[in-house]
Formats: C-alpha cells, sequence, structure tokens
C-alpha cells in the first residue's frame, strides 16, 4: 500500500508497506519525489537581495529621466527667453535702420544729438540713457487739421527710453511749410531742434535777440509724455549711442574737429551710429520689483556705463563693458539678470544731401 503523506520543509515523502511492492513503490516514490521538487523550485517567488536590488535600478532609472526632464525643461525655457530678447531687439534695431536710412542730412538743419564737446561748442552729455531726434523722409502720425495736400513726406523721429524703462519712438508728421499757422513744419537753422544754439553755431551774421528757442524741447525729456509716439521696445530698458567718424576713431561727438569742423553740419563726419541696447525678456522682467526706489530695472540700468572714448576706444568695448557690470551685479536675483541680452548695431549713413558754406 502506498501512503502519499505529509510536507516537511517543502519536501513530499512516500510511504509504502509490503515487501511484495518495496521496489515498485521505491522507484514511484522517487519519480513523485522529482517531480514535486520541480514544481517547488518552479512556484518560488523573489528573494529579498533580489527585491532591493530591482527596486534600486527602477528609482535609478526614475531619477535619471527626471533629470533629463528637468535638464530639457530649462533649456527650452532658456531658449524661449533668449528667442523673445532677440525678436524683440531685431524689431527695434530694424526700425532704427529704416529711420537712419532716410535721415535728412542737410547743413541747414538741427539734429538733437549727444554732444561731448565742451563750451562755446555744443555741448550736450547724455547721462544715463540716451535720446535722439532728427527729421526723416518717413511718414508719421499727422495732426487731424490739415488736409491730406497739406501733409509732408517729412516727419520728426525721436527715441528715448521713457519714464517707465521701455523704449519709445515719435514719429510726428509734419505739414509743408507756409500751410498753417498751428501745426509747426521742418524748421531750419538757426531755429534748433532741441538744445539750444551755441554761438559758434549762429548763421552770419548773428540775428537779434532774441535767439529762436528749440521747436521740440521735450524730445529730451525723458519724464513728459509724448504725443505722435509708441512704446515699440517694452523690453528695451538702456539705449546708448556714440559716433564711428569718417576718420575711423570712435567719438561721442558727431563732428571731426581735425578737420577743422565745430558743428553737425548735416553729419558729414559721421559714418556710421553705433547703437547699444540691453534686452530683458517678460519672464526675466516679473522677476525684478517695480515697488523699489528706483525700480529694480532702473538699478540694472544706472549699472551700464555710458560711452566713453577715453576708456572705450575700441571696437564693441561699450558692450563688453555692460557684461562685465551685469556679471558683477549683486543683490538682485540672478535668474533676471542672466536674462538680460546685449546687442550692438552699426548704422551707416550715406553722405549729406546739402552742404552750406
Amino acid at each position: 500500500m502506498i501512503d502519499d503523506q505529509t510536507q516537511n520543509n517543502g519536501i513530499k515523502r512516500c510511504s509504502h508497506g509490503g515487501s511484495v511492492t518495496k521496489t515498485l513503490a521505491a522507484k514511484h516514490c522517487s519519480q513523485w519525489s522529482v517531480v514535486s521538487s520541480q514544481w517547488s523550485l518552479s512556484t518560488g517567488g523573489f528573494t529579498l537581495a533580489e527585491l532591493l536590488v530591482s527596486v534600486g535600478v527602477l528609482v535609478l532609472l526614475v531619477l535619471l529621466a527626471t533629470q533629463l526632464l528637468n535638464s530639457a525643461a530649462t533649456i527650452t525655457t532658456l531658449g524661449h527667453k533668449r528667442m523673445d530678447a532677440d525678436s524683440q531687439a531685431r524689431q527695434v534695431l530694424d526700425r532704427m535702420a529704416l529711420d537712419f536710412a532716410q535721415m535728412v542730412k542737410r547743413s541747414d538743419v538741427d539734429y538733437g544729438v549727444k554732444s561731448g564737446a565742451v563750451a562755446p561748442l555744443r555741448s550736450v552729455p547724455q547721462a544715463g540713457n540716451d535720446w535722439i531726434a532728427f527729421y526723416g523722409t518717413l511718414p508719421g502720425y499727422y495732426q487731424t487739421g490739415p488736409s491730406a495736400t497739406q501733409n509732408s513726406p517729412v516727419s520728426l523721429v525721436s527715441y528715448r527710453v521713457n519714464s517707465q524703462n521701455r523704449l519709445e519712438r515719435m514719429g510726428k508728421g509734419l505739414v509743408w511749410n507756409a500751410v498753417s499757422t498751428t501745426d509747426t513744419p521742418v524748421l531750419f537753422l538757426p531755429i534748433p531742434l532741441a538744445s539750444p544754439l551755441p554761438t559758434p553755431e549762429l548763421p552770419s551774421p548773428t540775428p537779434p535777440p532774441p535767439l529762436p528757442t528749440p521747436a521740440w524741447p521735450q524730445t529730451q525729456n525723458m519724464a513728459s509724455d509724448w504725443t505722435d509716439s509708441e512704446v515699440m521696445g517694452p523690453q528695451v530698458f538702456r539705449f546708448e549711442y556714440y559716433y564711428l567718424l569718417k576718420n575711423g576713431g570712435f567719438s561721442d561727438i558727431p563732428w571731426d574737429a581735425s578737420s577743422g569742423h565745430n558743428a553737425v553740419d548735416g553729419m558729414q563726419d559721421v559714418s556710421a551710429i553705433v547703437v547699444d541696447i540691453a534686452v530683458i525678456d517678460p519672464k526675466s522682467r516679473v522677476l525684478l520689483s517695480d515697488t523699489t526706489t528706483p525700480a529694480q530695472i532702473a538699478q540694472v540700468a544706472s549699472q551700464l556705463a555710458d560711452y566713453d572714448v577715453s576708456t572705450m576706444p575700441n571696437a564693441g568695448d561699450l558692450r563688453r563693458n555692460w557684461q562685465n557690470a551685469l556679471d558683477a551685479i549683486t543683490g538682485l536675483p540672478r535668474p533676471a539678470l542672466s536674462g538680460i541680452r546685449l546687442y550692438e548695431r552699426y548704422f551707416y549713413l550715406s553722405p549729406p544731401t546739402l552742404l552750406t558754406p
């Protein structure tokens, strides 16, 4: 008689009785033990060590995937911020290129430009953000009073960074001379554009007093409300320019004293106007507070130096100086400062169309 009995420590045991069936029973028991052992091994679970290794590998893979996703998100965000700044700078600089290309370059009209000359020559120092104003053969915002036939093709073009630390452009459409008693047309010297004429620039013979006052003094007022203007660079908070003269040197004076000149005279000595701007993308700008006095974006702008020909004699020196200043700023959010981009472009001018003695 064969008896399948209990399991002890996971091993099946067979018992048999009777001498006649001993051999057969032993053989049967041996076969059953092999099958039972194979079944026990095939249904066994993972050991603790195997589970720990599996969990560790899974955690490692999750960490690697998370790092990859975080890196991809950071690179994407930085790419978008750079594209925002590049797009803003391209729009502003392309507009400036069109305006400078259409600048009226005549020695009998005035210009509202910076000048580092000293008295008695015209001295127009511009601390901090610069401004510039000139006549251009461009369409502008015309007054509603004059008819279309009274509008001239000339506009007063001006740039500045306003009190909200945004780049603003004026495009004031002008009427023809003598068609209106209320609207100001293009004015010729000795009527200045924005700043009074110094004695060396007065025509000969000198006109009797009182001397003419500037026609558009508001162009050099950073806090005044401009009309016929628009904010064309909401992300541009720093604007600076200087001159590349035809003698090959850089200067903050728009004429070449070595040639015996002492006035702008239709930009006859200027080969190019070099413009530098600082742009911050919108995501970085919100990290800077506007509730401080001054606003933090204005604090950053104040750290970017004015052009100084004595310390910046070479091409690109101003831009490098600005970058070094940004790297040295402490006390402001570094993620915001890292979102500031600096741009520089040369705007070459065509020769003057009229030079008077």
